[in-house]
């Protein structure tokens, strides 16, 4: 990977819908030599897929909270991410070292549906403690970083 293919990665990051031709534009490259290193990108896996942008609140979902999980012992471990991934409102979760096991981050619309997903994941019997923080205010979520750990701006 190289420079171009950075240029590139910040392009589509803007908006991963913007054409070969728009590319080739910004960054001074033919449309095929733009066309021919998205399609490296793509079966390198260093893209993984495109996919959209949703506002939460616009969609009525603008409760979210941060949920610090630990189990009980390891055996519990596939069970919860079963558990995890059949839950809509887990945005994301993250296994973890430290005192807690996982973090989840919630998306609801309302304390009342936080409460449901709450009592879910306390009721699961390998849970041991959770704890959990509301989010007042986001102040960065990036999707896409450069490899050296800088953002990707878009």
């Amino acid at each position: 990977m190289d420079s171009i293919d950075m240029r590139i990665l910040q392009c589509l990051s803007k908006n991963a819908r913007l054409p070969a031709s728009a590319i080739s534009e910004e960054i001074s490259l033919s449309v095929s030599a733009v066309i021919e290193r998205i399609r490296k990108l793509e079966s390198s896996g260093l893209i993984k897929g495109y996919t959209i942008q949703i506002d939460q609140e616009i969609l009525g979902n603008s409760m979210v909270a941060l949920m610090d999980v630990s189990l009980k012992h390891p055996d519990y471990y596939e069970g919860f991410v079963s558990l995890v991934k059949e839950n809509n409102s887990i945005a994301s979760c993250y296994y973890q070292t430290g005192e807690f096991d996982f973090v989840l981050r919630i998306v609801t619309d309302t304390t009342d549906s936080l409460d449901q997903v709450y009592k879910v994941i306390k009721g699961y019997e390998g849970v041991e403690k959770t704890e959990t923080h509301i989010v007042l205010r986001t102040i960065k979520e990036e999707t896409a970083l450069l490899p050296d750990g800088g953002q990707i701006e878009g």
